[in-house]
């Protein structure tokens, strides 16, 4: 059932309109370490289309990877800008996401992106329900991005009675 061998999640990949902007976000504010870069991708072919599910005219300028923590690992793209190309998504939106990032201390975290000059939404907001012992707090990247930091030092109340424990948990980075 499911992947030979799936393991759990390597990497995201975002794109971004300034891989420079993005880098300074990435290392001095969210606090990744930056890894490695790759130089320009450009196919006179069908090769963007037929691997990457773009235009095959599209070039990429620059490819960066970084380390976050003990999570994923960030693979990110600057793509020469181009006509038709979209805002970034709302969670709403089809293909919308946020990449949620486990902290500590919310009340610490919070105060620290807010001395960043880091636009948090409102918030944190304590779950209830199966997700209760969670707190949580989106905020934005400067491109528009949505970043979510989120804590649950005492575990989820799932956890509790629940058979599988589904998600990653700090306190049991073995899970």
């Amino acid at each position: 059932m499911g992947i030979p061998g799936l393991r759990g999640g390597d990497h995201i990949g975002i794109t971004v309109p300034d891989i420079e902007q993005a880098h300074e976000f990435l290392v001095h504010v969210l606090g990744c370490e930056f890894a490695y870069a790759l130089p320009e991708m450009r196919h006179d072919d069908d090769w963007m289309r037929e691997h990457l599910n773009v235009d095959p005219r599209r070039a990429v300028r620059q490819i960066r990877f970084y380390r976050c923590g003990f999570g994923l690992n960030f693979e990110v793209f600057e793509y020469e800008p181009h006509d038709g190309q979209r805002d970034v998504p709302r969670n709403s939106d089809l293909g919308g996401h946020h990449v949620a990032l486990y902290v500590d201390d919310m009340d610490e975290a919070c105060a620290y992106l807010e001395s960043k000059g880091v636009r948090l939404l409102a918030g944190p907001v304590a779950s209830r329900n199966a997700s209760a012992g969670q707190r949580w707090r989106y905020f934005l990247a400067p491109w528009g991005m949505q970043f979510e930091l989120v804590s649950y030092p005492g575990g989820k109340a799932y956890e509790r009675d629940g058979a599988t424990v589904m998600l990653w948990h700090p306190g049991h980075p073995e899970r």
